[in-house]
């Protein structure tokens, strides 16, 4: 009987410019397809919530579910597990005549002591872990992770030219069959919908946005109006599809070159590359500092001068502040699960400067609700302002009051959110056999 690969997937739900199928269907051994979801992400953690939320966890079976679609037409199927990874894995691999494994680089530190720890319990098996989060793989990386650049603009200097060179991956167009498996592992969990998701989980609906959003001529106005604390259209909003690998940032990177041959190059499309970039830099920030991400004092030799308060962090979650606008943007975060860039430089500086609370907690609690969760991104943005990563210049403090005078001179924003807005959860999962 021949051995099974086992393609184990991640923050990369798609089948385009997905590097692991095609490395699947270059053999035709049978090849099992899981997700590994772990109980510990809907359990309340050391801060005292569950790393993922509710809206987070529709938005991230959605995306599941579209690729178990998908694959269906290809004569695939997507398992989805519910346990510890490593345990489930172990369990596969030893019932399943498991051969081979294939799993995309994930950037963070868990991700990557997961990947070590299968590698070191079962030695003899087949292990490739190609790039497939970011615009380039390790090998082809113009810097080096050690030392890695220290600001961002170190690393645009040295990549910036490169990365217009990269070529996304067609879909497959076949794939090899399924093994027939000794054990009956469970399906995706039910979604009882009350109001729609702001945006669509899945490769179906981040393809339709991506087309949708090079049609228009958003593009060309994109450095002009990416600050907008609200409107749909004046900001990409790919972080969705990035942060759950529904689309790739090489096929954004190609839509955007084909939208300026047709509409002609400009500053703000530029700016678009910049922005991509700027997520590149974070990604590869995460792989060479590892658990340093998540540690008070970051890359620091010392601790930041702030502490926790229990009831002012509660006042910042619930969006009772002193600062309307600070209150609006948590009341939106609440509500959808999405914030925008500038809103998220606002709330930040508030709890760091202002509240003087540990940056940690405010990272967490942004890992809680944004459906756009990246840990690189969100945890390499908080340590930037609280001064503890990326920025040369150290902590960063905004002018509250100013800011709302400029993103929101006329109070429309804070209207919106004010009175009982972000009460009601958006999704609500069946979760009623859910083994935890």
């Amino acid at each position: 009987m021949p051995d099974t690969q086992l393609l184990w997937l991640g923050q990369d739900l798609r089948l385009d410019d997905q590097p692991l199928f095609h490395l699947a269907a270059q053999n035709s051994q049978p090849l099992l397809c899981v997700y590994v979801l772990d109980p510990l992400e809907l359990r309340p953690n050391r801060y005292g919530f569950a790393p993922m939320g509710s809206q987070r966890l529709a938005f991230l079976l959605q995306g599941i579910q579209d690729l178990d679609q998908s694959l269906s037409k290809l004569g695939q199927k997507l398992h989805l597990l519910i346990g510890d990874p490593l345990e489930q894995l172990t369990q596969l691999i030893t019932q399943e005549n498991i051969g081979s494994v294939l799993r995309s680089r994930h950037s963070t530190w868990n991700e990557q002591q997961l990947w070590n720890q299968l590698q070191k319990r079962f030695p003899y098996l087949h292990y490739q872990q190609p790039d497939s989060r970011t615009l380039f793989s390790l090998d082809t990386l113009p810097v080096k992770l050690d030392p890695y650049p220290k600001s961002f603009s170190q690393f645009r200097r040295q990549v910036e030219k490169q990365a217009y060179s990269v070529t996304p991956l067609a879909p497959p167009q076949q794939l090899p069959p399924a093994p027939r498996l000794q054990t009956q592992y469970p399906g995706d969990l039910a979604l009882k919908p009350a109001r729609p998701l702001l945006f669509q989980g899945g490769e179906t609906s981040a393809q339709a946005h991506l087309h949708t959003y090079f049609s228009s001529e958003a593009a060309s106005s994109y450095k002009e109006t990416r600050n907008a604390l609200q409107g749909w259209t004046l900001s990409t909003k790919f972080s969705f599809a990035l942060a759950q690998g529904s689309l790739s940032p090489r096929r954004i990177l190609q839509s955007l070159h084909a939208y300026e041959q047709r509409q002609g190059a400009n500053e703000s499309t530029y700016w678009i590359y910049f922005e991509l970039l700027w997520r590149e830099y974070f990604q590869w920030y995460a792989q060479a500092h590892g658990v340093a991400l998540f540690r008070f004092r970051g890359l620091n030799t010392h601790r930041p001068l702030t502490s926790f308060y229990p009831q002012a962090f509660k006042s910042w979650c619930e969006g009772t502040t002193p600062w309307p606008l600070v209150n609006a943007c948590m009341k939106e975060l609440k509500a959808t699960g999405y914030m925008s860039n500038r809103g998220r430089q606002l709330v930040a500086s508030c709890l760091v400067n202002e509240l003087a609370l540990d940056w940690r907690w405010g990272a967490a609690w942004f890992e809680h609700h944004l459906l756009d969760y990246d840990a690189a991104s969100n945890w390499g943005n908080w340590q930037y302002l609280a001064g503890v990563g990326a920025d040369p210049r150290g902590q960063r403090q905004f002018n509250l009051n100013k800011q709302a005078q400029v993103y929101d001179p006329n109070g429309d924003f804070v209207r919106t959110w004010q009175g009982d807005q972000g009460k009601r959860p958006l999704y609500q999962v069946d979760a009623a056999d859910w083994p935890i």
